[in-house]
């Protein structure tokens, strides 16, 4: 609602300066000008009213600019007064109303105006005006908090109001607007209106006042933390004078330092060069802390031997006896080592030689590293590269970057103190390849390489650094992520997994004893049975080397811990065979092989993979269609070709046993289970052959049998990799016979003897020999190459 305006004739006119006066506050004034001093005479004469208009220039002299002033003022009472007509007024104003104008003239002695009373439009619901009221008190009250100095006066009055328009107008008077700003609110009479805009401003001013703190805060705290280190640091320097350490004598002992550390002259140059120009920057020199940290890092590492290589510092009969202690089994691994040991005792160098060990996890390709460091009697240390992805990792970081350090090589050779020692590059077929960062398997290449890594630099050394007496030795768990420049230049030596009574042997020599030191036991409290120890083995693991089976020991002793303590339980506690699967839960490989291939389709085939030999089950089903076939188990291409292949050679040697018209009348499924994990290779070609042959002549396949190795249209039986990792799985799983190529009947000597006396071996060379094998067929009803020729299928080659 608004009220109607009323007129008013020839009100006198005081000319404001730089500010407004809003209805409903309060203003002191300092009255100087003559105009405006003839004005408060006249107004404090007819009743103490006077017009406050502010002015749009205030440098230029309102007395003769009119048209400067506003269009809209605030009719005001004088309250106080003070002062003289010849020093000039000092008076209080009230708003009391907005005011209009409609004329402004000069009499002479002063202005006067004609215009209205503009009263405010209350067009706000009271629901609306009291959320407008609490938003606007609650944002003035943040605002006064970000001011400094005290405003809880301040703060007290504006909680108080509950006047929306008189509140508006408070806040008004009390914030930094320009003389545009400042007429645009008076004019504006809707209170909704006002409230919002004024909401918008305030909003921004709060906004403004926060950011400034927080950069008014961080820059007080940066500077009183600069101030606190500088005094620390100069009461630091005083002490130092005081007690004569100060830093003419730290220079003097890296020259000593530089001096002992025996660098070559190259080397010694720029070190002296650092340490001069270290000593003209001063200590309150930013980069004086990088150079002295480059310093640091030149006096630590060692740049000669102790001693000279020579022919008696390798023993190989110790050599022997410690890899024979450190580990069991790994006979040609170790025969290998002792070689490549021997050639280092001829040429009286080792230099040439880097030794990558290959291998699936657990079989102790890092122990056997730290074995070697004691066969030659030589310091050990280990650099973790998996996961590497930064060639500064391997190469460092430039010293002109913030937080530079080493590369990790020449850190391990500082954290070793010793510059022919034994370092593992553990890992290395899990090194990042490519990428924005460069690539570290490049920078491995000048490492690694005989021939260059005598000068090996590192980019925050900066100066050459002699490698060639460093042995390196590197393990991985498959070649074929590792590019074949880097892999050139290592002698491979595969770590195979091992058999049962080679886990049975590092059980009870290594991880029992172990495992007791660990848990604070003794053999007189906590014994295994040799029954238990197995069923372990075969129920509850299914993998090369012994870190799984590490843990299932541990599991076993821990969880009889408690009852050793108990002052009720007969020592030493016996855990036996029933005891197992009530700590460990039930086995989880048990007879798996003997139920799932209890059906006809399903063959036994065996697998390579990084982590050791695996088996693998073929399965194959028939159903009505027109000869098609289906592969499924997410299979490589060369997996592909080979199914198709069999699928071939079936129609050609099984034609005389199955009706001409069921190749055509049925589809063929083949599938592979653990479909989520990718499977390729040409080994499974006579595990798939044999599996079809099983689906049609409906005849299971023996469930202790397995296979592998690759098929040709011809016929043939090919050989393939990976045998002795296959045969201790296959032996690890319970198999009892074994057919294989022909041509892999040589790779049994790599196989333990306490394995093969376990399995039967049965060799081939055509796939006619291998069905007659597999499925016991009369000689009489032996397949022939039919209708398939031999003649025609060479053609197909």
């Amino acid at each position: 609602m608004r009220k109607e305006s009323t007129a008013h004739h020839s009100i006198p006119i005081l000319p404001l300066k730089n500010t407004t006066l809003f209805p409903g506050t309060i203003l002191p004034i300092r009255v100087m000008r003559e105009k405006s001093i003839r004005a408060v005479e006249q107004a404090i004469k007819n009743g103490s009213m006077i017009l406050a208009l502010s002015e749009n220039d205030s440098s230029v002299d309102a007395d003769q600019q009119l048209s400067r002033f506003a269009k809209t003022g605030t009719l005001a009472k004088i309250e106080r007064v003070s002062g003289s007509p010849e020093e000039g007024f000092h008076i209080f104003l009230r708003g009391m109303s907005r005011f209009r104008v409609a004329n402004a003239h000069d009499n002479g002695s002063y202005y006067l105006s004609d215009g209205e009373i503009w009263n405010d439009e209350d067009d706000l619901e009271p629901s609306t005006k009291n959320t407008l009221m609490i938003n606007v008190k609650e944002t003035t009250k943040a605002i006064l908090d970000l001011v400094p100095g005290d405003t809880e006066k301040i703060q007290e009055h504006v909680e108080s109001m509950e006047n929306l328009a008189h509140l508006t107008h408070i806040c008004l008077a009390h914030m930094e607007l320009t003389y545009e700003q400042r007429n645009e609110f008076l004019e504006t009479v809707s209170v909704k209106q006002r409230t919002l805009k004024l909401l918008n401003h305030l909003q921004n001013r709060k906004n403004e006042l926060q950011v400034k703190q927080e950069v008014n805060g961080r820059l007080n705290e940066r500077l009183g933390k600069q101030q606190r280190e500088a005094i620390l640091r100069e009461q630091m320097r005083t002490i130092q004078d005081e007690l004569g350490e100060g830093s003419k004598k730290g220079a003097k002992d890296y020259r000593k330092l530089i001096d002992q550390a025996g660098m070559p002259d190259d080397v010694k140059k720029i070190a002296v060069d650092e340490l001069d120009r270290m000593e003209s920057l001063g200590n309150q020199s930013a980069e004086t802390g990088v150079i002295r940290n480059y310093l640091d890092l030149l006096v630590a590492l060692p740049w000669k031997t102790d001693t000279a290589f020579s022919a008696d510092s390798i023993d190989l009969a110790k050599a022997k006896e410690i890899l024979k202690k450190d580990h069991t089994g790994l006979e040609e691994v170790k025969k290998k080592i002792l070689q490549s040991l021997a050639i280092a005792k001829l040429k009286k160098s080792i230099r040439g030689q880097i030794l990558l060990l290959v291998g699936p996890p657990g079989v102790g390709k890092t122990s056997l590293g730290q074995s070697i460091a004691r066969a030659m009697n030589r310091k050990f240390t280990r650099v973790a590269l998996g996961g590497v992805r930064d060639e500064a990792d391997i190469r460092g970081h430039r010293r002109t970057y913030i937080g530079a350090m080493p590369g990790r090589i020449i850190q391990a050779i500082k954290r070793v103190g010793a510059k022919d020692a034994v370092i593992l590059l553990d890992e290395i077929d899990k090194v990042g390849r490519g990428g924005y960062q460069g690539d570290p398997t490049a920078a491995l290449l000048e490492l690694l390489d005989p021939e260059q890594n005598s000068t090996f630099t590192d980019h925050y050394l900066d100066v050459p650094y002699d490698l060639s007496q460093i042995v390196f030795i590197a393990t991985a768990n498959t070649l074929e992520t590792i590019p074949g420049p880097l892999l050139d230049r290592m002698d491979i030596v595969e770590v195979h997994g091992y058999s049962t009574p080679e886990k049975v042997h590092i059980a009870q020599n290594h991880l029992i004893p172990k495992i007791r030191e660990d848990l604070g036991l003794s053999e007189a409290q906590v014994v295994i049975e040799d029954e238990s120890l197995l069923r372990t083995i075969h129920s509850y693991t299914r993998e090369a080397g012994v870190r799984d089976l590490n843990r299932k020991l541990n599991s076993l002793f821990r969880s009889v811990t408690e009852r050793v303590v108990s002052e009720n339980e007969t020592l030493p506690i016996h855990i036996r065979t029933v005891d197992v699967e009530e700590l460990l839960g039930k086995e989880r490989f048990q007879h798996e092989v003997v139920e799932r291939v209890a059906v006809p389709g399903v063959a036994t085939g065996l697998a390579w993979t990084p982590m050791g030999g695996e088996i693998l089950f073929i399965e194959s089903g028939l159903m009505p269609g027109k000869g098609g076939l289906m592969l499924t188990g997410q299979l490589g291409d060369v997996m592909k070709e080979s199914a198709q292949i069999a699928h071939s050679l079936l129609r050609s040697h099984l034609a005389h046993l199955v009706p001409n018209n069921e190749f055509e009348k049925k589809d063929i499924h083949i599938h592979v289970p653990a479909g989520a994990i990718p499977k390729d290779g040409p080994s499974a070609g006579v595990t798939m052959l044999s599996s079809l042959a099983s689906s049609f002549l409906k005849q299971a396949i023996d469930p202790h049998l397995g296979m592998t190795g690759e098929i040709t249209l011809r016929g043939a039986v090919m050989p393939v990799g990976g045998i002795k990792e296959k045969i201790i799985a296959a032996h690890r799983a319970g198999l009892k016979r074994i057919i294989l190529s022909k041509k892999n009947e040589r790779d049994l000597k790599d196989v333990p003897d306490e394995v093969k006396r376990d399995l039967q071996f049965t060799f081939v060379e055509k796939v006619t020999e291998l069905l007659q094998e597999v499925f016991s067929l009369p000689q009489t009803s032996a397949p022939v190459l039919n209708p398939m020729e031999e003649n025609s299928t060479n053609a197909l080659i």
